[in-house]
């Protein structure tokens, strides 16, 4: 008989292994959520339509229709392949399930066959040794029997109970013969008959148990290979469903992708036509501006030129000086989704800046975007920043007058051409709170002109 033990515990490992790749390739594992990726994107998209370039830079590209058409076709026929797959990936999920019941199932009936096997075993072992018994006790009785027969053929057919004792040969023969004779009488039956009856019965549940044995045994057969072929359904149906998971992380991709490039071609055309209206606003601007200023900037060219032999602009009756004279091209104010807290006005290259007013310089040389930079906190407890300049004329903690020159433009830093970035800070804050230069300035009568002054 083999070993049902060790086959039970094979049995029952392949059928935990099976159960661990049924639901492995039910549930694969987490993959990145499409939604995820799509936000970044939308994110990326946010950032190009708020970071416009400014006139200086090129302009952004922009996508064809075509483009955009053929991008948006792609990703109707990615969604509709993941639709499509989607519905194999559920039936082949449903059939997955139902043959997984079924290796169970079958497992089970396995072993509860390979239960009744031993249970079966058991048995015919028993009446095995109850055969064996009444065997013996057969065995036993026939000697007896046989001895008591020949003494009776030896001593006639018809010899008493008297006789037969008298004829023994000793104590221990008479009292054996006593015995015997004793118990033939007392039982008044075929002691012989009844032990054959009794080794027939055993042999007859010997062969019974045996035959059931057998019986359980085939079962136990049956049960293994229904448990082999169900398990068999359900590892091909696995790979049936990994086949079509895997198709639909395939198409998914490619649905996501294809949404990318969507989202990507029409942010770029977002950014291009809110560039295109940026830049003829601009443009208008700025001709605006140099229209209103080019009288004003004469004027204040004319002033300098007769100014003192210190070559120093004129001041205004309020004891404040142009700091700078040229055209203005950027104006105070909201700029492509950040703040411009100056004037930029265009000059050559080596124009002086002047101090408007008498102060202090707090800070002058390098500075991280405008190349160097003057920073000037007046008398009037407000801080006057040049940027982009060329040189500088003064040191930290340089006291100065009104109408001396400090620095001269430049070009230098985040420029795209020779000219001033001025602030004016009437907190005395070196780096916040900037306000409208046009406004302070022409509020203690110095008139630049533009931006509506």
């Amino acid at each position: 008989m083999p070993d049902h033990r060790s086959r039970r515990r094979a049995s029952l490992t392949d059928a935990g292994l099976l159960h661990h790749r049924w639901r492995t390739a039910r549930h694969p594992g987490p993959r990145r959520p499409l939604r995820a990726a799509l936000v970044v994107v939308l994110a990326g998209v946010a950032l190009v339509g708020a970071a416009t370039p400014s006139l200086g830079a090129p302009a952004p590209t922009n996508p064809t229709d075509g483009q955009i058409g053929a991008a948006r076709t792609e990703q109707e026929t990615a969604a509709a392949e993941v639709g499509r797959i989607a519905g194999l990936v559920a039936v082949a999920e449903a059939e997955l399930e139902r043959v997984g019941i079924e290796a169970e199932a079958a497992g089970t009936a396995y072993m509860m066959a390979e239960e009744a096997l031993q249970q079966a075993q058991v048995v015919a072992e028993q009446r095995a040794a109850e055969l064996q018994a009444a065997a013996a006790a057969v065995s036993t009785a026939e000697a007896r029997i046989a001895r008591f027969s020949r003494d009776s053929y030896m001593n006639g057919a018809t010899i008493s109970r008297t006789a037969a004792l008298l004829s023994s040969e000793g104590p221990g023969d008479l009292i054996q013969r006593a015995a015997l004779l004793d118990y033939v009488a007392v039982n008044e039956v075929d002691v012989l008959g009844q032990l054959q009856v009794a080794k027939v019965t055993q042999a007859n549940a010997d062969s019974s148990a045996r035959a059931a044995r057998d019986e359980m045994a085939a079962a136990e057969e049956t049960a293994q290979t229904a448990k082999a072929q169900a398990d068999a359904r359900l590892g091909a149906q696995q790979g049936a469903f990994a086949e079509v998971a895997a198709q639909k992380a395939s198409y998914e991709a490619e649905l996501q992708a294809a949404q990318i490039k969507v989202l990507e071609l029409q942010g770029a055309r977002d950014a291009y036509q809110q560039w295109t209206a940026q830049k003829q606003a601009e443009e208008a601007a700025a001709a605006a501006a140099a229209e209103r200023s080019a009288r004003e900037v004469a004027e204040a060219a004319a002033a300098t030129r007769r100014n003192s032999s210190s070559d120093a602009p004129d001041s205004g009756s309020s004891g404040y000086t142009a700091p700078f004279s040229g055209r203005v091209t950027s104006c105070f104010g909201a700029r492509w989704g950040t703040s411009h807290n100056g004037l930029d006005v265009a000059s050559p290259i080596g124009t002086p800046l002047y101090a408007p007013i008498s102060g202090t310089v707090q800070r002058a040389g390098p500075a991280t975007g405008f190349g160097l930079a003057v920073y000037l906190l007046g008398d009037d407890g407000a801080v006057y920043v040049y940027g982009h300049i060329n040189d500088y004329f003064v040191r930290t903690g340089d006291r100065v007058v009104a109408g001396e020159q400090i620095a001269e433009v430049g070009n230098r830093g985040n420029s795209t051409g020779p000219h001033v970035h001025f602030e004016v800070h009437p907190n005395g804050a070196m780096y916040s709170g900037a306000s409208n230069p046009i406004a302070w300035l022409n509020a203690r009568g110095i008139s630049v002109g533009a931006c509506g002054g």
